[in-house]
């Protein structure tokens, strides 16, 4: 283990355990590693740890993730903890703790029992034995469960066996974007395929929708059996069936026709059986060319469909015009195939620096209505910033009218990591105004395809003619771009003003909010306080601490809720946004509305933009539902002022302390401290931290609209529906 993991588990930062290193000569020396990234033998740290009286402080996934690397690799004890996960969901809280009690013999033979319960439906599933080494891991699984839930000790399980991230190929995909491709199907789909399931979100998202009948296949066996434990926890009653293969050349399910596909595959994938599978029947639109696999995992898709039935990939950007490809988009376009492309922002899921999209297939019906036209929905310039209320440049070059490639997935040629977690910068980015724009869009769309209204710079609906040219470009911001006819110059023009107004009260309002000084020394050296951590304030009852939860935890098979009041979002946090989510962004809790004094604390971290991490609800946030990823802590107002806990919270090195993995960080509260100072003087900090805040939050702002103004004047500069200043003395006017 590394340093840093050292300093997770004992609750100190990194410089405590290099000062360690340096001062205590007992302190276990490096087993491996190098000079200047040093590895070190995990029970021996463990036992020094312990001798000093430091006990652990590391979150449940943490503990579990520890108890799995002390066992070594190659004990196939992560596998053979999958079965007492989705066992251990049909538990309550009570039955859990209990279990925490009883000696290991006893425990042991439990779990074995439970974990028999499996289902025939998970793949290559064999009986469990636990043995006397696998006690501290079953302990931490069942921990984990009852503290984060069953499915975070799933994706800590199949960490184990995958190692996603860049260097396997292995990426994991945000519910969120799961939610979406699922809520574009129609209404009365039951029967859903994900010929690449990956660890299942895509089939668990379907299964939020109404699915009742779930088919998966992927040719990884640890991602099958992941599937198939999510699945038996989001959706238990639903008919599962996942199988492992390789769904191109081994198709687990050719004889199964299902109402709709769902799929996130590989792709960029040279070896997918072009040579072999040259005479394939599934190529009813051409053969896929042998660098162009997603174009057979599309056919693959409308070859299980039925009739009338969709199917929502997906795709890299290059499949949109690269020319290999250009024969069979023509023949998806001609054949009345493609029905929607929808790209999206770079950030919106990995790699993050490449803007994926997403494309709506239907399998035509014999006889049925012919389709002329193929809408496109432009992403790329969707999100806003609820700080400030202002559109996106694309947005306001329309005012006047409304008023690459990716690597593979999963390190074998036909796996695809459809998974569920979400990176830190994914995690942050702003599904909700998306989402409905989309949705919008599509219902409008597939409503009355005749006589749908362009939305200019946002979505068009393209007749196919026009699409049959000789690149068969089906790129969503070449076909959706605003023109000069799409703008209003008197609206532009009143739109324009109305953003210089705003820019010149924001910059007083920054200037305002710059002008309470930067405080004074402390003395010669700085100051030293005693700390406690959140944990120990909340067993002291100085505050509750309501955990952060993932989303898709809320156990429900039916679409997201609707709700009457607004959704506090992480997103809003960091920009100092009032509420501003819907249903899609509802915390696990979703009852648990906040209350002003609140201290919010974001749950995932990273992105190094320097937005606050930390915020205190005030009567506009009174009322709103709490949103995923966020921690609340309600302090106890007679002994600690909200602004002193939430500016020591937020405090870099404090999170740093406090967070583990590395793209992914994540914030467990419990471990961050706070000085122990008397209320008057927290008062003085909690005031010097709100004015911070606020200073933070005008910037963004500030920013926001700068960057609007100059959008809107460049587009209707360039596109000649705004003349340049009268007059030399323009400039200085």
């Amino acid at each position: 283990m590394t340093a840093a993991e050292i300093s997770r588990i004992a609750g100190v930062t990194r410089a405590t355990v290099s000062n360690w290193r340096r001062r205590h000569d007992d302190f276990p020396a490096p087993s491996a590693g190098t000079e200047t990234s040093p590895l070190y033998d995990l029970p021996a740290v463990q036992a020094w740890l312990r001798r000093r009286g430091h006990t652990s402080t590391a979150s449940p996934t943490e503990e579990l993730r520890t108890e799995l690397r002390l066992l070594g690799p190659g004990s196939g004890v992560a596998a053979r903890l999958f079965p007492l996960a989705a066992a251990a969901s049909r538990r309550t809280q009570e039955e859990l703790a209990e279990l925490a009690t009883v000696p290991d013999d006893q425990l042991l033979a439990r779990a074995e029992k439970a974990a028999g319960e499996l289902p025939a439906t998970v793949p290559e599933a064999e009986p469990v034995r636990y043995g006397p080494d696998d006690a501290g891991a079953v302990r931490a699984l069942l921990d984990c469960v009852r503290e984060a839930g069953a499915q975070a000790a799933v994706d800590v399980l199949a960490e184990r066996e995958l190692d996603e991230g860049a260097a396997s190929g292995v990426y994991q995909t945000p519910e969120a974007l799961a939610l979406l491709m699922a809520r574009l199907l129609p209404a009365d789909v039951a029967r859903v395929l994900d010929p690449a399931c990956g660890s299942g979100t895509l089939l668990a998202a379907a299964a939020r929708q109404g699915a009742q009948a779930l088919f998966g296949q992927d040719s990884l066996p640890v991602q099958g059996q992941r599937t198939a434990v999510r699945l038996r926890i989001a959706a238990p009653e639903a008919e599962t069936a996942i199988r492992v293969g390789d769904s191109l050349r081994a198709d687990a399910f050719p004889d199964v026709t299902v109402d709709a596909v769902l799929c996130n595959p590989p792709f960029a994938d040279r070896d997918w059986g072009h040579d072999e599978l040259a005479y394939d029947p599934r190529w009813a639109y051409g053969l896929p060319p042998r660098f162009e696999s997603e174009l057979a995992w599309v056919q693959h898709a409308l070859a299980h469909l039925k009739p009338g039935g969709h199917a929502v990939m997906l795709l890299p950007p290059a499949l949109a015009f690269r020319s290999s490809g250009r024969r069979v988009r023509a023949e998806l376009i001609r054949g009345g195939a493609l029905r929607a492309v929808v790209s999206l922002p770079a950030r919106a899921a990995y790699p993050l620096h490449i803007g994926l999209q997403i494309w709506v297939f239907q399998r035509p019906e014999p006889g049925g209505t012919d389709r002329t036209t193929v809408l496109f929905v432009d992403g790329e310039g969707e999100q806003r910033d609820g700080a400030t209320g202002t559109s996106s440049a694309t947005d306001t070059a329309s005012a006047g009218t409304r008023g690459g490639s990716r690597p593979r997935q999963a390190g074998s040629p036909t796996s695809a990591a459809s998974s569920a977690p979400t990176s830190s910068s994914s995690s942050s980015f702003e599904w909700a105004g998306l989402t409905d724009r989309v949705l919008a869009q599509w219902a409008a769309f597939t409503t009355a395809p005749d006589t749908y209204a362009d939305e200019p710079g946002v979505a068009r609906a393209v007749p196919l003619v026009d699409l049959l040219d000789d690149v068969v470009d089906v790129t969503p911001a070449r076909h959706v771009r605003a023109t000069a006819a799409d703008i209003d110059p008197a609206a532009l023009t009143r739109r324009v003003h109305e953003l210089h107004e705003q820019l010149a009260e924001q910059v007083a309002a920054l200037a305002a909010a710059s002008a309470f000084g930067g405080g004074q020394p402390s003395g010669a050296t700085a100051r030293e306080w005693r700390t406690a951590t959140v944990s120990d304030l909340a067993r002291g009852g100085a505050l509750t601490v309501l955990r952060a939860a993932t989303p898709g935890t809320r156990g429900s098979k039916g679409p997201a809720p609707t709700v009457d009041r607004p959704v506090l979002t992480a997103r809003d946090i960091s920009a100092g946004n009032p509420p501003s989510g819907g249903a899609v962004d509802l915390h696990a809790d979703a009852a648990q509305p906040v209350a002003a004094g609140d201290v919010l604390v974001r749950a995932l971290a990273g992105g190094g933009d320097g937005s606050a991490m930390t915020r205190v609800a005030d009567d506009q946030d009174a009322g709103a539902l709490l949103g995923q990823h966020i921690h609340l802590l309600r302090p106890d107002p007679a002994r600690l002022d909200p602004w002193f806990l939430a500016g020591f919270l937020g405090a870099e090195d404090n999170i740093a302390s406090a967070s583990t993995g590395s793209s992914l960080v994540h914030i467990t509260p419990g471990r961050l401290r706070v000085p122990l100072l008397p209320l008057e003087e927290q008062r003085r900090y909690g005031d010097a931290f709100r004015r911070v805040y606020e200073l933070r939050a005008a910037v963004r702002r500030t920013v926001d609209l700068a960057a609007d103004t100059a959008a809107s004047l460049t587009t209707g500069l360039t596109a000649g529906v705004l003349l340049p200043p009268d007059g030399p003395d323009s400039r200085s006017a």
